[in-house]
């Protein structure tokens, strides 16, 4: 069954990611997973890291390791403003191990309740994230 398509943008510091038409969009947000169909209700949210899934059929379904960010559905457009996102098969499982390794010393050697601390702490949450991604076979 065909459902109602619309345009989703993802955007990141380097430039437009993706721009075209889906069915459905799937992410995580601060408060949980949701689901975006044409015609949802105006929103914007917070975006975690996270895999985001984008539908433009049942079965052609376009993946990134999505970092943190922010999402804005509005007149069925959804626009996507992340750190990050990366196609699964680009990521590299060792990198992303050695990256992390860094992120957690970073973490244990700040200073409780510093900036620092909270930096590695998102830090350390994006490649965890990117890590069960590049993990699963996308």
């Amino acid at each position: 069954m065909a459902h109602t398509k619309f345009r989703v943008e993802v955007l990141t510091p380097d430039g437009e990611v993706f721009n075209d038409e889906v069915e459905q969009l799937s992410t995580f947000t601060q408060i949980g997973s949701i689901g975006i169909l044409a015609n949802h209700t105006p929103l914007l949210a917070i975006l975690d890291p996270t895999e985001l899934r984008l539908y433009r059929t049942e079965s052609d379904i376009v993946r990134f390791a999505q970092a943190e960010g922010y999402m804005q559905v509005s007149r069925n457009h959804a626009m996507l403003l992340v750190e990050e996102a990366h196609e699964p098969s680009a990521l590299d499982p060792a990198e992303l191990r050695e990256r992390l390794a860094v992120a957690e010393r970073e973490y244990e050697d700040a200073r409780e309740n510093s900036e620092r601390r909270r930096v590695a702490e998102r830090t350390r949450r994006r490649l965890e994230a990117f890590l069960r991604i590049a993990s699963s076979g996308g």
